[in-house]
């Protein structure tokens, strides 16, 4: 069996022990690193790189799409916003394009900020009431 370094084995533990709402954190924030590395890569020429940083952002908004629960009121336009994302990266991938990855990343770092906000909020009554 293969020893991992302490970060892998740090990266697990959080990933194991994460709520839902982390776990949607950490996939935002992972999408927003892969971005910027597919940035550098456009910028840097490197097509092979670029493809696999902006085919990994990908499958993070697909996954976004697949586990979108549709019973809930805004689900609809939160689909048609993670469609639109896609589409920019798939623009960005196809032609090398930063106006489209920058318009994709602004989005999805307007997404993780309203997630974080909103896990803020959610913590605030929880700590207020463990101070009485």
């Amino acid at each position: 069996m293969a020893v991992k370094n302490p970060y892998q084995k740090y990266q697990q533990t959080s990933v194991n022990t994460a709520s839902p709402a982390e776990l949607s954190l950490m996939l935002y924030n992972g999408c927003l690193k892969f971005m910027s590395q597919a940035k550098q890569a456009i910028e840097q020429k490197n097509i092979e790189k670029k493809n696999e940083y902006i085919q990994r952002a990908q499958m993070i908004i697909q996954e976004f799409m697949v586990t979108l629960n549709r019973d809930v009121a805004m689900s609809e336009d939160l689909m048609r916003l993670y469609d639109f994302i896609f589409r920019k990266l798939v623009d960005a991938n196809t032609h090398s394009d930063l106006t489209a990855l920058k318009e994709a990343e602004e989005m999805v770092l307007d997404l993780r900020n309203t997630w974080k906000e909103m896990m803020q909020n959610q913590k605030k009554p929880q700590m207020a009431g463990s101070e009485q």
